[in-house]
């Protein structure tokens, strides 16, 4: 997964880091400088922020000119009537926060991080997630034993950190200086409970950067920084939508899904809706704060009982344990740290979850509590494409798309959602194909993130989202006409929508749009399916003219052919074991064999650009068997697109060219016929 990080912005840590060494100089971000610039993107400061290093080394900082606004810079700054520069051990207790700062203290936990004075704690929740999963953040934090600082060699160290990120469909590595905003020496954003623990600090400085400064983090998605964090998908779950506090079978279902994403190293948060500004960070009585992300930090089956008991009367309960970014005020309901519950379940069983009476934000509930009293879980699925695991793999198909405006429709992409019909089929279409009987597809369109700086103000997400259609199995061209909509998403103006759905056997075509028409940006498009889905943007509209074209022809009809099924085949004890195929001038669709029945839905399309218009289209009907397929009959089709009744039923017939017979059984067919190639 991390074959390929892309510097960000260009800047090489490596060639950074020697380069700093080499001069004996701390490294300063110009990309990202101690200014108000990376503090906000609209308004004033509030109290006087002060950019420090959490310690000061024996080198000399980067030397550039003071400015105002820049409060590290003018710690440097000799007052007037002074003499020259401060001295260095003056100017090392002005800009240490601490004397003995490390990356890590005792290792890195879900108890580190508290949430500081911008409102993101959203990326403290997954942050929170990611410290419990050593695999994840070991790649977020890369190299983390070489970035720790090291007392035995204060040369060494440059000043300089790195971090990687999954945005866009690529990993990308993000340098940063350590210099950190304060207000009285204390860090104002994220925190550590250890004054000299610093990742979770860093981390979020190397996130503003990438947002385009500290203020842009106000307010966010836990799932985009989830996604941000793994490269996974993140599919948001409504509970009360879905009911189910109230619906047992349902939140049985969900909370193995959970238990899976959680086993499998994904990361899951909740949060409960907040309606009003007045309802932001309200704290309920039973202990919970409205809209206020929680990072889920466990998810397991509890066994209730002691002793022996417990293993022979195989009582489990379903439980989540979740933590609260700002370290403390906890759910004081059944199974709250303190609560009489917990007689219930051994003093080992305990120990194994880690139970703890103490006010440091984290703390568990039962599923159903948690379905009762939260409204929104995500679910950020690490997408496990390795062939070597054991558990499922999946195949991914990544697309770079943009919506895109021109003056000739044939070539807009910018046509908004199907309630502008005139214009909906401008928009970029991908086709893929499921290949078993049946199959789980995940689907995840993410638009470019945008940067919120002083210059253009705050990044807007667009509304977007996308629809799927079921299409003919050999379609190779742009759609132009409604066909059956197979599964569509939500429309909201968030950097990702994600749909999970289970479909047949097939060929379909995506749209992604934006809401409203007009509209520009790029967009990722992911596909996850559990064998190849050969998943292809379709570009031309029509079948393009070529150099042969006047030598072979060019189509001068096209023909939608919809078979919907057959009655009265001929029949066997167990039923006829039938499949249909639709010929026409040397292009063939065949559908899936439908077992044991004399009146099959086949539900197959096939469209044909065709070029002789006096030979017909036959549709084939046969039994499957295992040494040799029986033929049970045909039928012949004009599609004359004059013909205005577009549903047939006709009896099949034998292949006797000259005088052909009726044979058992009829066939339902839809046809649609037009001169114009870009009607169906």
């Amino acid at each position: 997964m991390f074959s390929c990080v892309k510097p960000y912005e260009d800047q090489n840590y490596s060639a950074l880091r020697r380069d700093c060494r080499r001069r004996k100089v701390l490294f300063e971000d110009p990309l990202f400088p101690a200014t108000d610039d990376s503090l906000y993107y609209k308004g004033t400061p509030g109290p006087a922020v002060r950019w420090k290093r959490p310690k000061y080394s024996g080198h000399s900082p980067a030397p550039h000119r003071p400015g105002w606004g820049d409060a590290w810079r003018m710690e440097n700054v000799p007052r007037p009537g002074s003499s020259g520069c401060p001295s260095s051990s003056l100017r090392a207790r002005a800009l240490d926060i601490c004397e003995d700062p490390r990356l890590f203290v005792d290792g890195i936990s879900s108890h580190d991080l508290h949430q500081g004075q911008v409102g993101n704690c959203w990326f403290v929740a997954a942050c929170s997630s990611l410290a419990s999963r050593e695999s994840l953040w070991q790649k977020v934090i890369p190299d983390w034993k070489e970035q720790e600082w090291d007392p035995e060699k204060p040369n060494a160290y440059a000043g300089i950190f790195h971090f990687h990120f999954w945005r866009f469909g690529e990993w990308v590595d993000v340098v940063i200086d350590d210099r950190l905003p304060t207000v009285n020496n204390q860090l104002i954003y994220c925190h550590s409970n250890s004054r000299n623990e610093f990742w979770c600090a860093l981390v979020e400085k190397a996130y503003a950067k990438l947002a385009g400064c500290y203020q842009a983090l106000d307010g966010g998605n836990t799932a985009d920084a989830l996604v941000d964090f793994t490269g996974g998908v993140s599919e948001p779950i409504d509970l009360t939508e879905g009911d189910f506090a109230n619906d047992e079978t349902k939140r049985n279902q969900l909370f193995e899904r959970m238990l899976k994403v959680h086993s499998r190293g994904g990361l899951i948060s909740a949060s409960i809706k907040a309606v009003t500004a007045a309802d932001m960070e309200a704290r309920l009585a039973c202990g919970l704060v409205k809209g206020h992300a929680y990072a889920v930090t466990d998810v397991r089956k509890v066994r209730l009982g002691h002793g022996l008991l417990a293993f022979f009367k195989s009582e489990k309960l379903d439980m989540i344990r979740l933590r609260n970014p700002w370290g403390e005020r906890e759910w004081n309901g059944p199974w709250s740290d303190t609560s009489e519950e917990w007689q219930k379940v051994s003093k080992s069983e305990r120990e194994k979850m880690g139970v703890t009476v103490q006010d440091d934000g984290e703390f568990w509930m039962t599923f159903e509590d948690l379905c009762r009293y939260f409204t929104d879980i995500i679910k950020c699925r690490v997408i496990n494409t390795s062939h070597l695991s054991i558990h499922k793999t999946w195949e991914e198909a990544r697309l770079h798309g943009a919506w895109t405006l021109h003056e000739d429709p044939r070539q807009n992409r910018g046509g908004g959602c199907i309630n502008h019909k005139d214009t909906f089929f401008q928009n970029p279409q991908y086709i893929f194909e499921v290949k078993k009987p049946e199959d789980e597809v995940l689907i995840c369109i993410q638009q470019r993130p945008k940067r919120s700086t002083r210059r253009e103000g705050k990044g807007e997400n667009l509304a977007i989202g996308f629809d799927i259609y079921k299409v003919e199995e050999n379609r190779q061209y742009r759609m132009h006409s409604l066909q059956h909509k197979a599964a569509s998403s939500i429309y909201i103006n968030s950097r990702s929508v994600f749909l999970r759905t289970d479909q047949p056997e097939g060929r379909y075509v995506i749209i992604p749009t934006t809401f409203e028409p007009g509209h520009t940006g790029e967009f990722l498009l992911r596909v996850f399916t559990d064998v190849p889905s050969n998943c292809r943007e379709l570009r031309l509209d029509e079948p393009p003219h070529t150099c042969w074209s006047s030598l072979c022809g060019y189509p001068q009809l096209v023909t939608q052919v919809h078979v919907l099924g057959a009655a009265g085949l001929k029949d066997s004890p167990t039923g006829a074991n039938s499949y249909v195929i639709i010929k026409c001038e040397g292009d063939k669709v065949r559908s899936a064999v439908q077992k044991g029945t004399s009146t099959p839905e086949y539900n197959v399309k096939g469209i044909f650009y065709r070029k002789k218009l006096s030979q017909p289209i036959t549709v084939q009907v046969w039994n499957h068997r295992v040494l040799k397929d029986e033929f049970l009959g045909q039928v012949h089709l004009k599609a004359d697109p004059d013909n205005l009744q577009a549903l047939h039923t006709l009896h099949l017939r034998d292949r006797n060219s000259r005088q052909p017979s009726n044979l058992p059984g009829t066939v339902a067919v839809h046809i649609l016929s037009s001169t114009s190639l870009m009607a169906v």
